[in-house]
């Protein structure tokens, strides 16, 4: 099993990479197979909702890094995407892969684990973890959990690892994640299929 983590913070080797390696860590100490997409070193586009993707198999107009995370996430079981926080929201690169990302490729991460881990120096963690979250909550995917609101704080990466509390919450994340693929896992063996889908209904409220 492998889960794809995607760091959307501009400073490659930053806060939010160390609250991912944490992460990965102990994914790793449960068996799970670990990869760091960097993303938010690059000058990423937003979704110009053209619908070019529905013609293109899944992918993107645009061939950068979305694509290449598109590709990753046909074979990945779990997903975690990491953020500083810019303004008690995301980062606009990652808000833009994301956007991209789950509009053209959504069918590879459905029912798939999907987690945000966000980086601050003092507030607005909470405000874009909320924000991230959405896109889990829009795609019939598992959210993990955390002993609290997957955040850590710091300035500087020496900073993050000084707060423990987050550190061990981005510990326990990875140990969940690692339990619920496993746990995924052993009810596919035991003959439990995904869900059946409906055919999706839309609703417009002015006709």
């Amino acid at each position: 099993m492998k889960v794809v983590l995607v760091n959307g913070s501009p400073k490659a080797k930053g806060c939010t990479y160390t609250a991912l390696c944490e992460v990965a860590s102990a994914l790793e100490k449960n068996g799970i197979e670990t990869e760091i997409l960097h993303v938010g070193t690059e000058a990423i586009r937003g979704c110009m909702g053209c619908g070019t993707c529905k013609k293109l198999d899944g992918k993107c107009v645009y061939n950068d890094s979305v694509n290449v995370f598109i590709e990753k996430a046909k074979t990945a079981d779990g997903f975690i995407f990491g953020s500083p926080v810019h303004y008690a929201s995301a980062s606009g690169a990652l808000t833009s892969f994301l956007d991209r990302a789950f509009y053209a490729g959504k069918s590879d991460l459905e029912y798939k684990p999907g987690a945000v881990v966000v980086s601050c120096r003092r507030g607005g963690a909470s405000a874009a973890f909320d924000q991230l979250n959405k896109y889990f909550t829009i795609s019939n995917m598992p959210i993990v959990s955390s002993q609290y609101w997957n955040q850590v704080h710091g300035n500087t990466p020496e900073e993050v690892k000084q707060d423990l509390e987050g550190m061990q919450t981005m510990r326990t994340l990875g140990n969940n994640m690692a339990w619920l693929l496993k746990a995924i896992d052993a009810g596919k063996k035991a003959g439990i299929d995904m869900p059946e889908k409906e055919v999706k209904v839309s609703t417009n409220f002015i006709r």
